[in-house]
């Protein structure tokens, strides 16, 4: 078996590749030099594993392109992949998510784009159409903009229920479907919104990523601008989990396939300070859905470090124990091939590290 990890930089897409465990790792690349790659999809649904690429050239603009041999190949249509129709008057800013539907809609890709907007494909992830239920939901016109852009930064279909899909952004918040995306409704009861007169509204809070724990697809887990929350009943309510971490801002939050309650984060010290805590490297991890929480540190660097890890910059794969990864600002990517507990490094000196993909091909 071997181990696929894809990062995506502001210069270009690497692939790393382990077929020994993970002990070592070959990398190739950059594909796409001299774009930014903002997301990855590794989309395991059809007999060749399918790679989708969110490439944004500063000449040519964002585009989707696909391979279906490992990256060996690239192909993407004539035409703007994800466009915005000319009635919406505004163009894409660039996809910031590439997410694979179940099993049961073996052809169905979602995009996640800046402005916020939600696309959908049809054909494997080749062409896209815009939800137009989410993009003329009536809290549209007052989602902010986050210190990253206005994006759609996840995208999470319920794995046991096709219609439940559950969308975040910055700033905006989290928002449901329960009926495959033809009505919402917001989803961020109990989050803190702290720069807001109303700490506590319906929507506008500033989430920067949210998962879904490997046991209980309606348990969630949502890292904020300044929270981490757990919800258990599919994203409807929230409570803070942030008790035991030295900070509660930070932008991944990641599940482990294989470890129902076991979930990941990396703290920094706060919003005016984007660097670890301390400014030492740090993984937390809790194994009981966030009731407690470990510091994670070896095999990671000791002197004082200061890069901080993007929202789509740390990931799990699938492989049993389960391998974790996370990428820095400084081109630094580690991994541990035993859930955390050790880590080393797979690549350095690569450009700003935007976004990190893993799985078992």
């Amino acid at each position: 078996m071997t181990t696929l990890l894809a990062i995506g930089t502001s210069k270009g897409l690497f692939l790393a590749t382990s077929r020994d465990g993970r002990r070592s790792w070959r990398v190739d690349g950059p594909h796409f030099p001299m774009t930014g790659v903002y997301a990855v999809g590794i989309d395991k649904r059809r007999a060749a594993p399918r790679l989708l690429a969110s490439t944004t050239s500063s000449h040519f603009g964002p585009s989707v392109a696909v391979s279906d041999d490992l990256g060996a190949s690239w192909r993407e249509p004539e035409q703007a992949p994800v466009a915005f129709p000319a009635d919406t008057g505004v163009s894409l800013g660039r996809v910031w998510q590439l997410t694979p539907a179940g099993p049961d809609q073996p052809d169905v890709v979602w995009a996640g784009t800046e402005p916020s907007a939600l696309f959908r494909s049809e054909d494997g992830g080749v062409t896209y159409e815009l939800v137009r239920a989410l993009w003329e939901h009536p809290h549209r016109t007052e989602w902010g903009a986050g210190f990253g852009g206005q994006a759609v930064h996840t995208v999470l279909p319920h794995p046991a229920d096709a219609d439940r899909i559950l969308v975040a952004m910055s700033t905006g918040g989290v928002y449901r479907s329960d009926d495959g995306g033809a009505s919402w409704a917001p989803g961020n009861t109990g989050i803190r919104a702290y720069f807001l007169p109303d700490e506590w509204p319906e929507f506008g809070q500033c989430v920067h990523k949210v998962t879904r724990d490997a046991g209980d697809p309606d348990r969630l887990y949502a890292q904020n601008h300044r929270g981490v929350y757990r919800s258990d009943d599919d994203g409807r309510t929230w409570s803070s989990i942030a008790e035991g971490l030295p900070s509660d801002f930070g932008f991944p939050i990641v599940t482990l396939p294989g470890r129902p309650g076991t979930v990941f984060t990396f703290p920094l010290a706060a919003d005016g300070e984007r660097w670890p805590v301390g400014h030492r490297c740090r993984v937390y991890r809790s194994a009981d859905a966030g009731s407690s929480w470990e510091a994670l540190a070896s095999g990671l660097p000791d002197e004082p470090f200061f890069p901080s890890v993007l929202r789509d910059a740390m990931c799990a794969d699938d492989g049993d124990p389960g391998g974790v990864y996370f990428g820095t600002r400084s081109g630094e990517v580690y991994a541990s091939r035993d859930e955390g507990d050790s880590w080393s490094l797979v690549a350095a000196h690569l450009p700003d590290v935007l976004c990190v993909r893993a799985a078992e091909v």
